[in-house]
């Protein structure tokens, strides 16, 4: 199997050729090595590649053979760096397999390598000290998204058919809709975090994946979702696999629309333009689709204090585990300026600050809970403007404290971060592109608590209706010699 062969098949695919015995899973992987090496110099998406600690046999696992990636984040694999993107914690081996490793081995996936990530995941854009900025496939000089951009380069450029993401306020779906990806972020609890911890950031970050079909996003939840023992959070099981849902008719789906963020930052013209041709899709589809507010609970600032008190007050904890375990200091020469200054502003959170923190997450929970009782879907643009150039995210950065770096974040991102407050489903479909550059345009669908199913069939819809597998970007490793 060549590279421009690997490239042709999603992961789903690429299983089913290795049941059958039409290709090995060491082919397979070599070419996804090869992939690897052809356009990893040019995007920076994966910081390490090791030997396969795995190797299932054809007929096993689903997922069995399929090449996979895991972010330098959020999920251990033992015996292998996980360094979250940091100076702080350049060097550390995991000693075990989180759950969710134990699961990803479980299915079938061979994972030979880790991709990039921010300082600690705590950015929407992928430009660590550590490890240096990582490049968009469909223009080297944008971002590719954060806090998963390594994850999602990797995949929009053909090294994975699917990789590994978390999301805390959009790490999932700003790296999709930058790099014309679908990206679910799945309910709170509906894939374990443990054992080391019982929630991320007091349930904000959730697991997930990016890929370049629905499919592949649907069987790989099926796979590693449900709880474990001793979750603080169980979503409802669902009512099928997911599987299914994706081949399933939404039917007619009541849709309000969101054009213009919560916190009065502006979409630009391109995005409203791939908003409105969204809309007249879904209509077509026999959707009804109306613009509809969907109110947070509390005001704009309330919410980004809220945020910023809960975000601070848990990187703390992390800094000093990862200080205590390394013997390092905390300082500039083991942490970026808005990290270091995130992590002072942590300090000062006092206890009673983090419970009301907590009393605005239920506000918000509610109040989305109230507009999903009314409506089947909210639609948003993922995030308010095409990828933006690298460098120009962190530009005057050492100029702010924790709450200025979180308000950042939260500007350039602001229609996802409200939906891990509530904890519920929400995707990034990569249903169009700006018809001006090129550069794909994520829509954002969100659901009530549990509603992935939902979500997978209205997203099997569109991608049959507007299929976008076949967009591939200039940096493609299926790229023939002197094609």
């Amino acid at each position: 199997m060549d590279v421009t062969e690997y490239t042709a098949f999603d992961a789903v695919g690429l299983a089913e050729l290795i049941a059958r015995r039409q290709v090995s899973p060491a082919e397979v992987e070599a070419a996804a090595r090869a992939a690897a090496r052809a356009v990893g110099p040019r995007l920076n998406a994966v910081v390490e590649t090791w030997p396969a600690d795995d190797r299932p046999r054809p007929g096993g696992a689903p997922l069995a053979g399929v090449p996979f990636l895991v972010k330098d984040l959020g999920v251990t694999m033992a015996g292998r760096r996980t360094e979250l993107g940091s100076r702080l914690a350049a060097g550390n081996v995991a000693a075990e397999d989180s759950t969710l490793m134990a699961r990803f081995r479980a299915a079938g996936l061979v994972t030979f390598g880790r991709t990039a990530t921010p300082e600690l995941a705590y950015s929407t854009t992928t430009e660590p000290v550590l490890y240096g900025p990582t490049r968009s496939p469909w223009d080297p000089t944008r971002s590719a998204g954060g806090s998963s951009g390594g994850a999602g380069a990797a995949v929009a450029a053909g090294i994975v058919p699917i990789a590994h993401a978390t999301d805390a306020a959009g790490s999932i779906r700003v790296p999709a809709a930058y790099n014309g990806l679908f990206g679910m972020k799945p309910t709170r609890g509906r894939i374990p975090v443990g054992p080391a911890v019982d929630e991320i950031f007091n349930g904000l970050a959730v697991h997930g994946s990016v890929s370049r079909t629905v499919r592949d996003s649907a069987v790989l939840l099926d796979l590693v979702g449900g709880p474990e023992a001793g979750d603080p959070y169980v979503a409802p099981q669902p009512e099928r696999p997911y599987a299914q849902e994706v081949r399933r008719d939404p039917g007619s789906l009541r849709i309000g629309v969101l054009a213009q963020a919560w916190g009065g930052r502006r979409t630009t013209a391109p995005v409203l333009d791939a908003l409105s041709r969204t809309v007249r899709l879904l209509e077509s589809l026999g959707h009804r689709v109306e613009q509809a507010g969907a109110e947070l609970g509390v005001g704009w600032e309330e919410f980004v204090l809220a945020n910023a008190r809960q975000w601070t007050a848990n990187l703390t904890v992390m800094v000093d585990e990862l200080a205590a375990a390394t013997g390092r200091p905390v300082d500039f020469s083991t942490l970026e300026a808005p990290i270091l200054a995130s992590y002072h502003y942590g300090r000062r959170v006092t206890g009673p600050e983090l419970v009301t923190a907590l009393a605005v997450r239920n506000q918000v929970s509610r109040s989305l809970a109230r507009y999903f009782a009314a409506y089947d879907v909210l639609l948003t643009p993922t995030v308010p403007d095409l990828p933006v150039p690298l460098g120009t995210h962190g530009r005057g950065a050492e100029a702010l404290d924790g709450l200025g770096w979180l308000r950042r974040i939260l500007d350039h991102s602001p229609f996802t971060a409200a939906f891990n407050v509530a904890g519920t489903p929400a995707m990034s479909v990569p249903v169009t592109a700006d018809p001006g550059t090129g550069l794909p345009v994520g829509m954002q669908f969100a659901a009530g608590y549990g509603r992935e199913g939902l979500l997978f069939r209205l997203a099997g819809q569109l991608e049959q209706a507007c299929p976008w597998s076949d967009r591939t970007p200039p940096v493609w490793a299926g790229e023939r010699p002197g094609r």
